[in-house]
């Protein structure tokens, strides 16, 4: 009896290989996506705690020194919003980017994994057909044997 060796089996390995490796792309892709997320959101909450915090000093009253320098410093807060939202679109369209190509190798070395299970298939069909040949050689040799005695 052979033994069973896949003809793509080297393939698979690269396929294998690069999809790991395209899965760490992603998964990096994702913490990335999270952490610009992450700074957007506190910034955004910055924003709106400042809003607050000035809506209520407004009501108490206020300088024009303080409602000018705290319009800059919005200003300033809104230009930071703003870079970071484009950074979030980015890193968004970067994960997206990396999901589909780890969907792509995914189906790639699926793809293989079921020729290889094919081939396999066929290949024990094969030896178990030749394993029957084998037996019937074998029956029919013992057979001739006793009709000779």
């Amino acid at each position: 009896m052979t033994a069973y060796h896949y003809r793509f089996e080297n393939v698979l390995v690269v396929r294998d290989q690069e999809k790991n490796e395209m899965e760490l792309a992603f998964k990096d892709s994702v913490r990335h996506f999270e952490d610009v997320a992450t700074k957007l959101y506190d910034m955004l909450k910055k924003k709106e705690d400042v809003l607050e915090n000035q809506q209520e000093r407004m009501t108490i009253g206020s300088t024009v020194d303080d409602i000018h320098h705290f319009s800059r410093f919005i200003s300033g807060l809104e230009r930071s919003i703003a870079d970071m939202q484009q950074k979030v679109v980015q890193a968004r369209s970067k994960m997206n980017w990396h999901e589909e190509k780890l969907v792509e190798k995914t189906l790639e070395v699926r793809k293989y994994e079921k020729m290889k299970e094919k081939d396999l298939g066929a290949f024990n069909a094969e030896q178990d057909r030749l394993e029957m040949n084998r037996l019937d050689e074998l029956s029919s040799l013992t057979y001739s044997r006793k009709e000779t005695r």
